[in-house]
């Protein structure tokens, strides 16, 4: 990490906590004559779902107004902040944790592969299965999370029933959100014009 990205980590560091949320990783590079800063933050470990997008707009708000008051970033610089998304590799502990409830693909460190729902995160560092197969975290070399195109119809239809609306009606929520990474992008710091 760059000196620039660690003061920006420190000042949005308390920032994202307050929000209730986890700082996953901190960028601060040149493009020209100005910088870009990208700021990716999660929900908690222990959360399951996706993070909702009014609280990334607020949150992305906050970082924004912390940067320019705290002006460690020189100059001209645009902010991104976005969500891992589903297309993180899992490779962590706290990734598999996040990725409870979802589809995934284990590459095992044997060169084996598992596929199955991740239902739970054991203390001990051990990944549950739907089928009750316990895998340690030690034996995972890499896994992804599947994208299931059916269980966003499901969601779909459920949102438009609560919403007394049939499953076949147009309603103005998009509903391809799950696979995409929630970007909040172009937030101009306080010296860009524009």
């Amino acid at each position: 990490m760059t000196q620039q990205a660690d003061a920006v980590r420190e000042v949005v560091g308390p920032v994202v906590e307050a929000a209730g949320l986890y700082l996953e990783e901190v960028s601060a590079t040149r493009a020209g004559s100005k910088s870009v800063v990208r700021v990716t933050v999660d929900l908690p470990d222990d959360a399951v779902g996706s993070l909702d997008s009014d609280v990334l707009g607020d949150v992305s708000r906050a970082i924004s107004a912390a940067l320019d008051t705290d002006d460690v970033v020189a100059g001209a610089y645009t902010l991104e902040i976005s969500t891992p998304g589903t297309s993180r590799p899992l490779t962590e502990l706290r990734h598999f944790k996040r990725a409870r409830t979802r589809m995934v693909t284990l590459k095992l460190t044997d060169g084996g592969r598992v596929e199955g729902r991740l239902t739970d995160v054991l203390d001990d560092a051990v990944l549950v299965l739907d089928d009750d197969r316990h895998v340690p975290l030690g034996d995972v070399a890499r896994g992804k999370v599947e994208v299931e195109l059916r269980r966003l119809e499901d969601a779909q239809d459920a949102e438009d029933s609560e919403l007394g609306e049939s499953a076949g009606e147009d309603t103005d929520e998009d509903s391809d959100g799950a696979a995409t990474d929630n970007t909040t992008e172009g937030h101009p710091g306080r010296n860009e014009e524009g």
